[in-house]
């Protein structure tokens, strides 16, 4: 797969009884699953239909600006970005490394 650039966003995965809730912070998106791997490829997949949505109505730079995501051409040197929040044993929250796929939108 090809790839036009690439978004650092914050995610953040919650223990919610027998589930594991995923959310990326930036985007809203949010899923579930009963393990955390399951929690993680879900929000994976979540990420990357937000981000072809917004690319299909022609609102991903936009969006971008406003909730201050910048886009590399390249990847970056660094893949974490600074995350202050309370945590305990059920709340873990990381930086991701999301590639923005070619997109049929781009021709």
């Amino acid at each position: 797969m090809r790839y036009i650039g690439y978004i650092i966003v914050t995610v953040q995965f919650k223990k919610e009884g027998k589930k594991w809730v995923a959310e990326c912070i930036e985007l809203g998106t949010s899923t579930f699953g009963r393990s955390l791997k399951e929690a993680k490829k879900r929000l994976n997949e979540a990420i990357f239909l937000h981000l072809n949505t917004l690319e299909d109505v022609n609102e991903r730079d936009r969006f971008f600006k406003e909730n201050k995501i910048i886009f590399y051409l390249s990847p970056p040197k660094t893949k974490s970005i600074p995350v202050s929040a309370p945590l305990d044993d059920n709340i873990f929250i990381q930086s991701h490394l999301q590639p923005i796929p070619y997109h049929h939108a781009y021709v």
